[in-house]
């Protein structure tokens, strides 16, 4: 307890670190800053004046207010947070890490402490007013008593009353783990929307923590991988940020709140945050509140982040997880560039179709005995576009020149809505749709379509397919390079909006690259490449290992397939021998050429056989030829659980047949 230098050694003052403060689940928790972020905070406190200085920290994602002592974030909606100035840390039985003391008291300790190390005078008492008391007994030995009225409730032991706190000075003497400074360096910038409901993983995590996990892995792999190209400059960082559409989705808006049953509360408030948002996609009014969300939250961050970093001409890339990829799947459909904009089309978000008035365009049209009848009805050229063929036909136009108006109408406004590649309708029933398709089908459809037997969708109006509604996508600011599809539901919608398949030469107009990604045991992830290559059965490609290998387990699968299969080889390949030495005819000693050749051909057929290889499939321009469908590798404990559950089916299915059999 009295562990005392024999030597004095003189005071030198402590060399402060900054924290902040983090809540999760009414348990807080202090982490420090990165030792750059940590000096700059320093040099900014020791220089400030009257004025505010705020300074940027962590990949400049926040703004510290050195005066107010508050942490702000910078692209996202989030709580401030406290940050401190720490030089003293205690720990007490019930703390797992060491926290610091206000910069009231740490000032306080180490005035204190400067006495007793210049004085050399130890076991000195301090009674501060809040009821504390600290004992310095020696440099390495500092307790804190805490008063009997602030000790908990439920402790009645006497020892455990006055149990005392360990007491440590600057952040070299505690146990944490300062993290190393983001490099300056940007080279691509990520943006990340999310799926249904608020939280996105199983531990009910939101979009802003499970985005701070894709950038901490980014970061231990660059770490890892390219530690030598990061220390000579090289190769930068990768900036992950959240899109949050869910927030503006919810409230008192939708008004489902009020139809809500009041029974089974906690299940329908949880069914209304996260199945509902599949139904608001459907709806025409809430699908252009969603997307225009993503749209817009995204443009506002890549505008934000060039604001903060105007050195930056990396690239940028998009990625969704469920639904947030089936979201961004149709706004990426829907964009244009400059080969896709067509003549006399607005490029802006809304567009007229010219500057005509409606008694020019009937006189173009030379339908000028139908102005009467459109003026009657308060029709103009905005509303002209938005009527369907059942309007024009209640309004008595003939069928001839309501083909007229509404081709003129559509090769005017056609490529407003969507891009021309998903401009496809299928063949309906009705008078007025049937030959309409055939007009607007593309000479060349990217996507095709399995026909349709319900006759009473309005084709007009679904411009996009089955079941998807016409709405105004807006357009992104800038091209990604990449998008990834995490846990994606794109094929199973497109197939139930009656896409066949898609076309070879389809690709996104403003995006090169695509990449679905999925975990095998995810219930919501489909596959695209068979949408696509639908006459070969292609296994999807498995990520390997960051490490470069794949894991244990499917080593082992691995090895005991090859094994199966070499043997059953080896049995019916010696089966085979023996049945064709007894059952063969006297051949000539030499056989000749052809006989050789065939010969040759059936001995290596079953090494052939042994080691199929991946046939060359042509996949497409959707991601320039590259495949599409990549496949985690699931952990040990995934596939027992798999097991456990086929198990578990098979017992359940033997006793519901002993039951039924009595």
């Amino acid at each position: 307890m009295l562990d005392m230098d024999s030597t004095t050694t003189p005071y030198q003052e402590v060399r402060p670190h900054w924290f902040y403060c983090r809540r999760a689940d009414d348990n807080m928790s202090w982490l420090p800053f990165s030792r750059e972020d940590s000096d700059k905070l320093e040099k900014a406190c020791n220089t400030v004046g009257d004025e505010e200085m705020v300074v940027a920290v962590e990949g400049e994602r926040f703004d510290v207010n050195v005066k107010e002592r508050m942490r702000y974030p910078v692209y996202w909606e989030q709580a401030p947070t406290e940050v401190r100035r720490c030089t003293w840390f205690y720990k007490g039985d019930k703390d797992t890490r060491m926290m610091p003391y206000s910069e009231e008291f740490s000032k306080s300790l180490e005035d204190a402490y400067m006495i007793a190390v210049t004085l050399d005078e130890w076991k000195r008492k301090l009674d501060f007013p809040t009821g504390e008391t600290v004992i310095l007994h020696n440099p390495k030995l500092i307790m804190e008593y805490q008063p009997i009225g602030l000790q908990d409730d439920w402790v009645s032991s006497p020892s455990e009353q006055t149990r005392p706190r360990t007491v440590k000075r600057g952040v070299d003497n505690i146990s944490v783990e300062i993290p190393d400074g983001e490099p300056h360096k940007v080279d691509h910038l990520v943006f990340m929307v999310h799926g249904i409901g608020p939280a996105c993983d199983l531990r009910f995590r939101s979009i802003i923590q499970c985005v701070n996990d894709f950038r901490s892995a980014s970061m231990s792999l660059l770490a890892s991988h390219y530690k030598r190209a990061q220390q000579k400059g090289q190769v930068g960082r990768v900036e992950y940020l959240p899109v949050n559409w869910h927030s503006a989705l919810h409230g008192d808006a939708t008004g489902v709140d009020e139809i809500t049953l009041p029974s089974i509360s906690r299940l329908r408030h949880f069914t209304n945050d996260t199945l509902l948002d599949l139904f608001f996609y459907n709806s025409p009014t809430y699908c252009q509140t969603i997307v225009d969300t993503v749209a817009s939250e995204i443009n506002r961050l890549h505008s934000l982040f060039k604001q903060r970093h105007p050195e930056f001409h990396g690239a940028f890339s998009i990625v969704g997880h469920s639904l947030g990829s089936l979201i961004l799947f149709d706004l990426l459909t829907n964009q244009r560039n400059g080969s896709t904009v067509r003549e006399g089309v607005c490029p802006g978000a809304s567009c007229h179709l010219n500057c005509n008035t409606l008694e020019q365009t009937l006189s173009t049209l030379g339908l000028q005995q139908y102005l009467e009848t459109l003026q009657a009805e308060s029709v103009d050229l905005e509303s002209l576009a938005l009527c369907k063929d059942s309007d024009l036909k209640d309004l008595g136009i003939p069928l001839g020149p309501r083909k007229k108006i509404l081709s003129y109408v559509r090769k005017k406004t056609g490529a407003v809505h969507q891009a021309p590649d998903f401009q496809i309708t299928p063949q309906a029933t009705s008078e007025s749709s049937c030959d309409a398709s055939s007009e607007r089908t593309p000479p060349e459809s990217q996507f095709h379509r399995t026909q349709s037997i319900t006759s009473a969708v309005d084709y007009e109006y679904f411009d996009v397919g089955i079941g998807q509604v016409s709405i105004d996508y807006p357009q992104l600011a800038f091209h990604p390079q990449t998008f990834f599809a995490f846990g994606s539901p794109i094929g199973m919608f497109l197939t139930v909006r009656g896409l066949k398949r898609i076309n070879l030469n389809y690709k996104f107009p403003t995006c090169k690259g695509f990449y679905n990604i999925y975990h095998p045991f995810d219930p919501v992830a489909y596959r695209i490449e068979p949408m696509i290559v639908s006459e070969v059965d292609l296994e999807p490609m498995l990520i390997p290992h960051h490490k470069g290998r794949k894991r244990m387990h499917l080593e082992l699968k691995d090895s005991f397939t090859r094994m199966s299969i070499d043997l059953k080889n080896n049995v019916l390949g010696s089966l085979r021998t023996a049945w064709q030495s007894i059952a063969k005819l006297p051949v000539a000693a030499l056989p000749s050429l052809e006989e050789g050749e065939s010969t040759l051909k059936t001995n290596l057929q079953p090494m052939h056989a042994e080691q199929p290889e991946q046939p060359a499939v042509a996949m497409g321009m959707l991601n320039e030829g590259r495949r599409i469908d990549y496949v985690l590798q699931e952990k040990p404990i995934e596939s027992f659980n798999e097991y456990l559950f086929a198990i578990q089916s098979h017992l359940c299915y033997w006793l519901m047949l002993m039951l039924m059999l009595g």
